[in-house]
């Protein structure tokens, strides 16, 4: 069957994910991995620089950021496929920092697959368990274990040609499963497939998460994979990680100005921020505007865009909140929501996100007041590197 025919057995993006089957064949206890102050350097670049990091065992982490953040090359690592130039790595308190990838018994998903095509699925999936010396009169039972966990059991006798892609992936996951590591590396795994299969594929990964109890770590520049994935997200930036914490933390209350941007859309307005008890004011485009916290100096102030009220001028908004005149530049229509994309007094741009049903009654070209809660405003530091990194 030629690779881009959908066999009747090939999930679609529409469907429902299935339930999960709890407990089976597969199933066993994650690692605990713990990275203790991780340096690579080459030559006279630092891809990684000073990572610690502490995953539990079982969790869902991913490594978020974008290329060159040195999330891969931490990856990598505790893979085996690298070598730190200093830094120690413990699996369940076991150092494994000098021990070769073929020894760590860590699983393994790259992004394009990397079946062999002159074998069959089963005689794929079966590889690593004759390369670990696993007895023969097991594999059929934990070929058909892992098959039966990615949903392929029917699909043992085919070869990878005629797979889709995202048959292909879910063999691949089944490949690093069938002999139980207790970790699982995931490399951009969905990036080469088309947005409805990697949104549902994402919960065939979630579900198989949940079945198997291992732990994952799983790398991607996508925040909206993250978002979906995680337990928790490690945001990597210029070889470091600049915050832990699981998605609606760093959505949030992210801690510095890269992560604000880099995981959603934000309006961010800069000025010199003046504390007062527990709550700072920001002078920014002519306002004062108010964030809880105490601040004193150059400031950033994130909004995210759906905590954004956009009526037109002269509608009383409700006492207390910030306010700014915009200008409405372009409307998008997302489907379940419409995007604004307005233009301040400074010159910088605003983002307001409105729900399918709710929208207000401005369009490209009206004069808007944007208004939102003083809760709903977090200040950062203004970072003028972060800004250099994104773009």
């Amino acid at each position: 069957m030629p690779a881009d025919t959908k066999s009747p057995a090939e999930p679609t993006a529409s469907d429902s994910p299935p339930t999960p089957a709890g407990p089976g064949p597969l199933a066993w206890q994650g690692a605990e991995i713990a990275i203790e102050r991780l340096v690579k350097r080459y030559a006279d670049a630092t891809a990684v620089d000073d990572v610690s990091l502490t995953i539990r065992p079982g969790e869902f982490m991913t490594f978020l950021g974008p290329s060159g953040s040195g999330k891969t090359t931490t990856l990598n690592i505790i893979a085996g496929f690298e070598t730190p130039t200093s830094g120690a790595l413990r699996v369940d308190g076991t150092p494994i920092t000098a021990v070769p990838a073929h020894k760590r018994d860590i699983g393994m998903v790259f992004q394009h697959y990397a079946l062999f095509p002159h074998m069959t699925v089963a005689d794929n999936i079966a590889f690593p368990l004759k390369r670990r010396k696993v007895p023969k009169e097991k594999h059929d039972e934990l070929v058909h274990a892992a098959l039966d966990t990615v949903h392929l059991s029917a699909y043992g006798h085919r070869y990878p040609r005629e797979l889709s892609g995202g048959q292909q992936q879910r063999v691949a996951v089944a490949r690093a499963i069938v002999f139980s590591p207790r970790v699982l590396l995931m490399d951009e795994p969905l990036g080469a497939l088309d947005k409805k299969l990697r949104d549902w594929l994402q919960l065939e990964i979630k579900r198989i998460h949940a079945d198997l109890g291992t732990t994952f770590v799983y790398v991607t520049h996508d925040q909206d994979e993250a978002l979906v994935l995680s337990d928790r997200i490690a945001v990597f930036n210029g070889g470091r990680i600049e915050q832990v914490g699981l998605a609606n933390e760093l959505y949030e209350q992210p801690k510095t100005l890269f992560v604000a941007k880099f995981l959603g859309e934000s309006t961010v307005l800069q000025g010199r921020a003046t504390a007062s008890g527990d709550v700072s004011s920001l002078g920014s485009c002519g306002r004062e505007l108010r964030a809880p916290g105490d601040f004193d100096g150059p400031a950033a102030m994130v909004v995210r865009p759906e905590r954004i009220t956009v009526s037109t001028v002269g509608i009383p908004h409700e006492p207390g909140w910030n306010a700014l005149p915009a200008t409405v530049l372009q409307e998008i229509y997302l489907g379940s929501s419409r995007k604004l994309e307005l233009r301040l007094p400074d010159g910088g741009t605003a983002l307001v996100r409105e729900q399918t049903g709710r929208l207000s009654a401005v369009h490209p070209g009206d004069e808007v007041t944007l208004t939102w809660r003083v809760a709903d405003s977090v200040l950062l530091k203004d970072d003028p590197e972060a800004e250099a990194v994104l773009t």
